[in-house]
């Protein structure tokens, strides 16, 4: 018997001091995307993703808007979990770090873990830490005098926690990073790794005082006065999501994880103090951590600490979360900063995902459903016809190797492009005029085309789930598989009543300023 294949896949999980920006939907999108695509290749697949709450940034947070810690990670939870389900993110486990059932336990024994293997120690430290990041920096790191991520001063903290023994796995790390055993893209995130590690690697602080956390988060075992550091916690839930201190069979059959997608702002825990974690505990490392760019506005990282977030769930209810979807993974590069425009997406969507997929799948459909009562009996003779189905088993070759390097921008434009063809076929072909003149000429014009239409259905899967639905259901097709797109009917279609797959977006549309 032949085992099942698996491929366990995450998100980094965001923090709830604020409802989610549009950077929080690119990662949950291509994420999702990367997901679909294994699933159709036969991957068992699982995606953990979550909220990070036991942070200092949400006790700030909750005191500022005059609320309990719990109630402010209560609401934003709720509305991270409810944009991913709108964004057709296909999760498996949404773990909260509040959650003392489903997270605690594995936190509680990592660190046991690691404390264990002599890598946990107490002393007193003093540094430059950014609320923001939830991070130490040493002041040469800072960029006239501010955190490079937030351009805010950091604060100068003085306490005792408790460390981690980092500088212990520096060659180990180097050695795992440099031979691709533990792979990163793009590889100019890899060089930065390298060169962070090249630096000389310093213990880490991995507690807070309770005094300081004011009690919100997780004990340190046996030692109440201190709260685990948000990063450590949050790490975690890579174990705990698929079941690392609860569930240990699954744990066994998922873990390590495959593909941990991150924010390039991260780089450095996931793939510096992360591993080393890991490597402590005796737990395999990743097998590959993808580093995404930054939506941008105007140029600027777009975040909630710097005033130009967009609300993604509005963006969706506006938009539908098909529209979000491939305006986020057409246009913003998989691995570089790509900014976001509320106009250019409205744009987009009405010329490329309407005019050009939409129209083709409802002209082709509408017609050949009124005209035909939805089922075409042809043989493909004509060579534009026979070229044009030809270009299909090239579009899912290239679109497979496209997805298999996560480059996905890349891959919706080969499908546009196939559209566009299908388009071409269509109108040169005119079956509005042969339906009456030439009826087998008109039926293998529809036939062709309903083969693309087919075919598209399958391909969007990754890309547009709701769009590959619906298209997938008039042709009552039940698979998702990767091969299926390849398949071109032979003699018959037969389709059930169409719909619009789309909305056309009004161009008066009141802009978000």
């Amino acid at each position: 018997m032949v085992a099942e294949k698996k491929f366990y896949i995450t998100t980094a999980i965001p923090y709830v001091n604020a409802p989610p920006h549009m950077g929080h939907a690119l990662e949950f999108i291509q994420t999702d995307a990367l997901a679909r695509y294994y699933k159709m290749k036969g991957y068992a697949v699982f995606l953990a993703t979550g909220t990070d709450e036991n942070s200092l940034k949400c006790v700030r947070a909750a005191t500022d808007q005059k609320i309990e810690v719990q109630a402010l990670c209560d609401k934003n939870s709720a509305i991270v979990k409810e944009f991913a389900d709108r964004i057709g993110l296909s999760y498996t486990s949404f773990t909260r770090t509040s959650d003392k059932e489903a997270h605690w336990r594995g936190v509680e024994k990592l660190w046991k873990l690691c404390f264990d293997a002599g890598d946990i120690y107490k002393k007193s430290y003093k540094g430059l830490y950014c609320v923001g990041c939830e991070a130490f920096y040493a002041e040469s790191e800072l960029v006239n005098g501010l955190c490079p991520e937030h351009l805010k001063p950091p604060e100068v903290v003085n306490e005792e926690n408790y460390f981690f023994r980092l500088s212990k796995y520096e060659k180990e790390l180097k050695e795992l990073i440099a031979s691709d055993k533990l792979k990163i893209i793009p590889k100019v995130r890899k060089n930065e790794a390298l060169s962070f590690i090249d630096q000389g690697l310093n213990d880490f602080s991995i507690s807070r005082s309770t005094e300081r956390s004011k009690g919100w988060g997780i004990p340190v075992p046996n030692d109440p006065s201190q709260t685990i550091y948000v990063w450590f916690d949050a790490l975690s839930v890579y174990l705990s999501g698929v079941g690392f201190g609860n569930d240990e069979k699954q744990f066994r059959k998922m873990w390590p994880a495959d593909l941990q997608v991150i924010g390039k702002g991260v780089i450095r825990f996931h793939a510096v103090y992360w591993p080393a974690m890991l490597l402590s505990a005796g737990l395999d490392v990743p097998k590959e951590i993808l580093a995404h760019g930054y939506v941008t506005s105007d140029g600027h990282k777009m975040g909630k600490s710097l005033g130009n977030a967009v609300d993604p769930l509005e963006m969706v209810n506006k938009y539908t979360a098909d529209a979000v979807r491939y305006y986020l993974l057409r246009n913003i590069p998989t691995f570089e900063d790509g900014d976001f425009s509320e106009k250019d997406l409205i744009t987009n969507t009405n010329s490329e995902l309407i005019g050009n997929i939409g129209n083709f799948v409802h002209r082709t459909l509408t017609f050949m459903y009124k005209n035909f009562d939805g089922k075409i009996e042809s043989v493909v003779k004509s060579e534009d016809g026979l070229q044009l189905l030809g270009k299909v088993e090239t579009a899912v070759r290239e679109i497979d190797a496209d997805l298999s390097e996560a480059k996905l921008g890349n891959g919706l434009s080969k499908i546009s492009a196939l559209s566009a063809a299908g388009n071409k076929y269509f109108q040169d072909n005119a079956p509005w005029e042969t339906v009456s003149s030439d009826k087998e000429k008109c039926k293998e014009t529809l036939f062709v085309c309903a083969n693309i239409c087919k075919s598209l259905g399958v391909l969007l899967y990754p890309y547009l789930p709701d769009a590959s639905r619906k298209i997938s259901e008039y042709f009552n097709i039940r698979t998702s598989s990767f091969e299926a797109a390849k398949i071109i009917s032979q003699g018959t279609i037969q389709i059930t009543e169409p719909q619009p797959l789309f909305r056309k977006i009004d161009e008066k549309t009141k802009l978000k300023r």
